[in-house]
């Protein structure tokens, strides 16, 4: 029979042992947990530095400031909105219309981030998120130019990280800047834009009406001539017959949010004023813009992105690709005008390639 002193012998043996056991797991346990948690840390780093805005002046507002520009009219404020940190992959988006607004660039969000790409928004002069000023003598090319170089100068871009990407009109607009201050820019991106509005017209009238459902094309016109664009008749004519064939190819039920807000948004008056009323061809300010013979001007690495349904003929578009000093062109197998939505792979694939091949040097 054991003695009771040896029973306590054992007994403390054993909550010794176990002591002793709990310190070693407990050694064990954070010497393997430690690499694990400075390789977290490493890592979230790396993530982390692409939206790190703690040394941005904007970091208050996520990224949106308000910029100041001066017209000929008086001083006015501009929206924009930086995503991301690059130092060197920087860009600015202008949107179409005119007076649309930046919100059908949103799908961007998926694609430039993983990219590392810094992107701006930016509404111009009049466009929803912008102040709106009435006087119509600001509704005008060279003036949206003059905008757009004090714009760069707020964000503080320059020749060692300014990309400038034009879609629509907005590819009117970054072909002026460029024949002005191309000094400033990285590179240029045309999306979706021809460099001559009679060009644009020519082809709307000799092959996209050609092609429309003739009792429709010849319904439409009488609604034109007849000036009744606001007619509910005019657009349940051309949605499903213009707009879902050339603008954007998916039913209308199906467009995304940030393209039926950006149309809801859209500045009437600046539209039809440039761009004119009807949606079969350009009447407005911009009728006779023809920049053709002055691309050989355009030195820098520049994008022509098109597309296979576009409004505007696709093979002219990448044509515009051999007039510049050191082009590229993108077409869009799938895509119409909109290209960004209705071939988006394609899309954002030549076009972040093309910005990482000149930030590379590989251009």
């Amino acid at each position: 029979m054991v003695d009771s002193s040896f029973k306590n012998q054992i007994k403390q043996f054993g909550t010794h042992l176990c002591a002793g056991l709990l310190i070693l797991v407990a050694t064990a346990c954070q010497k393997n947990e430690a690499p694990q948690q400075v390789a977290a840390t490493a890592e979230s780093g790396k993530k982390s530095s692409y939206l790190d805005y703690s040394q941005r002046d904007d970091r208050l507002s996520g990224g949106v400031k308000l910029i100041n520009v001066t017209t000929p009219k008086g001083d006015f404020k501009v929206w924009t909105k930086r995503v991301g940190n690059h130092p060197t992959m920087k860009v600015l988006l202008l949107h179409g219309g005119p007076g649309m607004t930046h919100e059908y660039f949103e799908v961007f969000d998926s694609y430039f981030p993983n990219a590392n790409i810094e992107y701006y928004y930016y509404d111009q002069l009049g466009s929803h998120f912008s102040d709106q000023p009435t006087d119509q003598s600001l509704i005008d090319l060279p003036r949206y130019v003059e905008e757009v170089e004090q714009v760069r100068q707020a964000l503080k871009l320059d020749q060692s990280n300014f990309y400038l990407l034009g879609h629509s009109w907005g590819g009117i607009l970054a072909m002026e800047y460029a024949l002005k201050y191309q000094q400033h820019l990285k590179g240029l991106i045309v999306s979706n834009m021809v460099d001559s509005i009679p060009a644009y017209n020519e082809y709307a009238k000799k092959v996209l009406m050609p092609a429309m459902d003739q009792a429709v094309l010849k319904e439409t016109q009488a609604l034109e001539a007849a000036g009744k664009y606001e007619d509910p008749r005019y657009m349940e004519l051309l949605i499903p017959h213009h707009y879902e064939k050339h603008v954007l190819r998916m039913p209308q039920a199906q467009w995304p949010d940030p393209v039926n807000r950006s149309f809801k948004h859209v500045n009437a008056k600046i539209y039809v004023s440039m761009q004119g009323p009807s949606e079969l061809g350009a009447s407005g300010k911009l009728l006779n813009w023809d920049r053709s013979s002055d691309l050989s001007k355009i030195h820098v690495p520049t994008l022509m992105i098109g597309a296979q349904y576009d409004t505007m003929d696709p093979q002219y578009m990448a044509a515009m690709a051999s007039k510049v000093k050191r082009g590229r062109s993108l077409t869009c197998p799938k895509g119409s005008h909109m290209a960004m939505y209705d071939d988006s792979e394609a899309y954002f694939a030549g076009l972040i390639r093309f910005i990482q091949d000149v930030d590379q040097a590989k251009f």
